[in-house]
């Protein structure tokens, strides 16, 4: 059986072996970059199961990276943990709006990035596992595809990040009904995930800008303050 391919993008030589040592010790291979144009050109000709990328980087952002993958039909459900020195707030959201799924902030401990990066695995597993259920009770207007990581809205397909399409098919198969943060948390993230409420509001606010997009004047997505968040059963009138 092939070990799952985690790319690694780190230019600190000292954090990349110490990194690279945790996870091929975890039964993971591995593939290190140490420039952005490298890591590029890895994901043109390979498909890895997880991708670690660094923020600051000589010839460019990790961040960047994390765009480029978000972009991409080919690599869109990629699961992506951003590494940073900078644990300030701000630089999760940021990390998070550009789809990445984890943010670790250096220093940390090899073991929790190895569990992290488990699971991720992990969750890409279940989802890609996960029967496409439900698909004739939800709403009018949409279409979910989860075994092929798919989802439309208005009949256009969505460019959704895993995250995005994970709390939408959790939306999706509870139609009109107020899902709290924390279950929405604990059905995307797992049960051991450190992220919080603020995750999942981050996340919702940029699958609510995708479905605006197409239907401008209305919003599927309900937020119930204090509650959590509900999608609607109804469908938008066509003008």
């Amino acid at each position: 059986m092939q070990l799952p391919h985690i790319l690694l993008l780190e230019d600190d030589p000292a954090i990349a072996r110490t990194v690279v040592y945790a996870l091929e010790r975890a039964g993971l291979r591995v593939t290190h970059c140490l420039l952005v144009a490298d890591a590029l050109r890895q994901l043109a000709c390979a498909s890895p199961d997880v991708l670690v990328l660094d923020i600051g980087l000589p010839d460019g952002s990790g961040l960047d990276v994390c765009r480029q993958v978000r972009a991409s039909a080919q690599h869109a459900h990629l699961p992506v943990l951003m590494l940073s020195a900078h644990g300030e707030e701000v630089d999760r959201v940021v990390g998070l709006e550009l789809g990445a799924d984890d943010y670790v902030t250096k220093p940390f401990s090899p073991r929790e990035l190895v569990a992290r990066v488990r699971g991720l695995l992990r969750r890409a597993s279940t989802m890609a596992a996960a029967p496409a259920a439900h698909q004739a009770a939800i709403p009018a207007g949409f279409t979910l595809d989860v075994e092929g990581q798919r989802a439309t809205w208005q009949g256009q397909t969505l460019a959704l990040t895993r995250r995005e399409l994970g709390l939408l098919a959790e939306l999706l198969r509870h139609p009109g009904r107020i899902r709290s943060r924390e279950a929405l948390l604990n059905a995307v993230w797992g049960n051991a995930s450190e992220s919080t409420d603020r995750t999942v509001d981050t996340h919702i606010k940029t699958l609510r800008a995708k479905l605006l997009q197409i239907t401008p004047a209305c919003d599927p997505i309900t937020t119930h303050r204090g509650l959590g968040y509900a999608i609607s059963t109804e469908s938008p009138a066509q003008g």
